[in-house]
């Protein structure tokens, strides 16, 4: 039997998994977040390569990435997200390994994988569990503009690239819903926490 166990921690943007989040890391769990080993990757000169060959030169200015540019063009359809997956989602992997070592080397049992795109990059295999946050388009749609001051038509693109709900109704081994108040979320993750 293995000395840790990893849950795999997903769902759409704008559906609350940073509260869930915030749940597991107070319960002593130690988060491996993929947003962060995105950003990590694109320090890859072999992702920048590969990007610049999907998307164009234009998406980097001298040798900085220009992430609005390439977030525009990438999340546009479902075919350029796949481009976009194509070349990171390897690194991540290689990057999420990596840390995932460090963290069972120095003991740690407890470890929470906050993946939006986990199943996109056939990581939940990896995990014991896999829990994801749902919520109503309404509500997302307002908490993304609101968080990440785009329009609502920007917003709308995003989400049509992502996986819907009930696909992680369907594949996950819990799920969360997020239709009220934070509290009640919480409440909810506590619950989850207890249980597994």
């Amino acid at each position: 039997m293995r000395s840790y166990k990893l849950i795999g921690l997903t769902g759409r943007s704008g559906s609350g998994k940073s509260v869930v989040r915030g749940v597991f890391e107070e319960e002593g769990y130690k988060v491996i977040d993929a947003d962060l080993l995105a950003r990590r990757a694109l320090e890859s000169p072999v992702v920048l390569i590969g990007l610049k060959a999907y998307f164009g030169s234009d998406i980097i200015n001298g040798n900085t990435l220009d992430r609005k540019s390439l977030a525009e063009k990438a999340f546009r359809d479902k075919e350029n997200t796949a481009k976009l997956n194509s070349v990171m989602h390897p690194e991540i992997v290689r990057l999420f390994l990596g840390d995932l070592k460090d963290l069972i080397i120095s003991g740690e049992s407890k470890i929470l994988f906050d993946a939006p795109q986990l199943f996109e990059a056939g990581m939940e295999v990896l995990c014991d569990l896999t829990v994801a946050v749902i919520a109503d388009d309404e509500l997302r749609l307002r908490r993304i503009t609101e968080r990440d001051n785009i329009s609502r038509a920007e917003a709308e693109s995003r989400l049509s690239v992502q996986l819907d709900d009930s696909f992680f109704k369907n594949e996950c081994d819990y799920y969360l819903e997020n239709n009220n108040s934070e509290q009640e979320l919480k409440s909810k993750t506590r619950e989850l926490i207890s249980r597994i």
